[in-house]
C-alpha cells in the first residue's frame, strides 16, 4: 500500500512538473510593484468594492433633495345619478378643486442628512482605501511566494547537477576499477531523491503562480504570471518605532473608525430633528357652478401631527448606542494598530537579523566545505558519505538562507503597509 501512495504522490508531482514545465513557454512576467499596480486595476473583489463609492454619491444625492408638494384635485356633489339640481330641491351645487399641500421640515433635516451622507461617502473612500492596503500587502506576500519557490527550485536544479556530475564521475572510477558498484548506487539514490525535490519545488512554483493569478483578477487559465524581480536586497534599518506609530495613526482603517463616529454623531442629530414634529402648508382654489349661481373661493390649510406618542424615540436611543460602540471602536482600533505596528516592527527586526546572520556566518564557509570535500573525493581522499553530508548541509544552509530572504521581504512589506507607506522594493 505505501508502495502504491508512493506512486501516486510521484505521479501528481511528475504531471504538475510537466504542466509547469509548459506554461513556462508562455509567462507574462511582473515586478513586485507592477504585480501590485495590475492586482489595484483589476482586483474582482476590489472592483466590486468600488461600487460602494457610487452608492454613497447616490445616497448623497437623495439626501440633498427636498420634499415634493403634492397636487390633489376633486369633483363633488355631481349630478351624474340623473336627480336633477334645481330651485326646488336645492342639491348641488358641483364643486371643483384644486389643492397643493407644501411640507415644511422643521429642525435642519436636511442640512443633517447632507452631512451624514457626506459622512457615509468619506466612510466609503477610507473603507476602499483600507481595501487597497490590505490588497496590496496579499500582492507583495504572494509575489514573495514566487521568488522564494523559484530560489529553491534553482537551489534544487543546482544539486541535481552536483550529484549528475558525480554519478557520472562513480560510473568512470566504477569502469576503471577504484570503487566497488555499492559506490555508484549510493551515488544513483541520493540523485534520485535530488530528482524528486526538484519536482516539488516545482509543484511550488506552479502553485504559487496559481495563488497569485486570483488577486490580480485573473482566471486559473489565463496566462500564469512570473514574478521577475530579485529575492534578496540589503536589509535595511526600520525608522524608530513612535515614528511608526505615528505614521500607523494615517492608515485608512482607522480613519474610517475615526468618520465612523462622526457619521454617528450626525446620525444621532437627524434622529434627533426627525423627532421634531413638521408642517404642511396648503392652499385650495374651489368653484361652485349650481342653478343659482357660480362661484370661486380659496382655502388655507395647516397641518401639524401630535407626537403624543411617537417622538422617534426609539431611534434616537439606537442612534445614542451606535455612537457608544463607534467610540469604542476607535479606541479599540488604535490600540490594535499600535500592538500590530510594534509585532510588525519587532518581526521586522528579527528576520533582518537573521538574515544578517546568516549571511555572516554561514554562506561563504558552508560553500567552501561543499566543494572542498568534493575536490578531496574526487581525489579519492575522502568517502561519498562526506560528499553527501556536505551536500545536505549545503542544501540545507540554502534553503534556510532563501526562507531568510523572503521572511525578510515579506516582513518589510508588512511593516511598510501595516503603517500605509508604499516602500516596497
Amino acid at each position: 500500500m505505501r508502495i502504491h501512495s508512493s506512486l501516486l504522490v510521484t505521479a501528481v508531482l511528475a504531471t504538475a512538473s510537466v504542466r509547469g514545465l509548459a506554461a513556462q513557454d508562455r509567462l507574462r512576467s511582473l515586478s513586485v510593484e507592477g504585480a501590485i499596480t495590475e492586482a489595484v486595476q483589476n482586483n474582482l473583489a476590489l472592483l466590486a468594492e468600488r461600487a460602494n463609492l457610487s452608492v454613497a454619491d447616490a445616497a448623497s444625492i437623495t439626501a440633498r433633495l427636498r420634499p415634493n408638494p403634492v397636487l390633489s384635485a376633486s369633483a363633488e356633489s355631481l349630478d351624474w345619478l340623473g336627480t336633477g339640481f334645481d330651485t326646488a330641491n336645492a342639491a348641488g351645487p358641483p364643486q371643483y378643486s384644486v389643492r397643493v399641500d407644501v411640507p415644511f421640515e422643521r429642525g435642519g433635516k436636511r442640512d443633517i442628512r447632507i452631512d451624514v451622507a457626506d459622512q457615509k461617502r468619506r466612510l466609503a473612500d477610507a473603507q476602499f482605501a483600507e481595501s487597497v492596503r490590505r490588497l496590496k500587502l496579499d500582492v507583495a506576500i504572494a509575489s514573495i511566494d514566487v521568488l522564494e519557490a523559484k530560489a529553491k527550485l534553482t537551489l534544487a536544479e543546482d544539486n541535481l547537477q552536483s550529484l549528475n556530475r558525480l554519478v557520472q564521475l562513480n560510473e568512470q572510477r566504477l569502469a576503471s576499477g577504484a570503487i566497488p558498484q555499492l559506490e555508484v548506487t549510493r551515488s544513483r539514490v541520493a540523485m534520485l531523491q535530488y530528482r524528486s525535490a526538484v519536482r516539488t519545488a516545482q509543484l511550488a512554483v506552479s502553485e504559487a503562480r496559481l495563488k497569485l493569478l486570483p488577486l490580480l483578477g485573473k482566471q486559473p487559465d489565463d496566462i500564469p504570471v512570473d514574478i521577475d524581480d530579485r529575492l534578496g536586497i540589503m536589509p535595511s534599518a526600520a525608522p524608530a518605532l513612535p515614528a511608526l506609530q505615528q505614521a500607523a495613526q494615517a492608515r485608512p482603517d482607522l480613519l474610517a473608525l475615526r468618520t465612523d463616529q462622526a457619521r454617528s454623531v450626525a446620525d444621532l442629530r437627524l434622529e434627533q430633528a426627525q423627532g421634531k414634529v413638521d408642517y404642511t402648508l396648503g392652499a385650495e382654489y374651489r368653484r361652485e357652478q349650481g342653478v343659482n349661481g357660480k362661484g370661486n373661493m380659496l382655502g388655507f390649510f395647516v397641518s401639524v401631527p401630535l407626537p403624543f406618542s411617537n417622538r422617534n424615540q426609539g431611534e434616537i436611543a439606537r442612534a445614542e448606542a451606535e455612537h457608544e460602540k463607534a467610540g469604542r471602536s476607535v479606541r479599540a482600533g488604535e490600540t490594535a494598530v499600535a500592538g500590530e505596528v510594534a509585532a510588525a516592527y519587532q518581526e521586522f527586526e528579527s528576520a533582518r537579523s537573521l538574515l544578517a546572520d546568516i549571511e555572516q556566518d554561514l554562506l561563504a564557509p558552508t560553500q567552501e566545505a561543499r566543494a572542498s570535500v568534493t575536490y578531496v573525493y574526487q581525489a579519492g581522499a575522502t568517502s561519498l558519505l562526506d560528499v553527501l553530508d556536505a551536500q545536505r548541509a549545503f542544501n540545507d544552509t540554502m534553503d534556510t538562507y532563501y526562507s531568510a530572504q523572503a521572511a525578510y521581504r515579506r516582513a518589510q512589506a508588512r511593516l511598510s503597509l501595516t503603517v500605509n507607506k508604499d516602500v516596497l522594493p
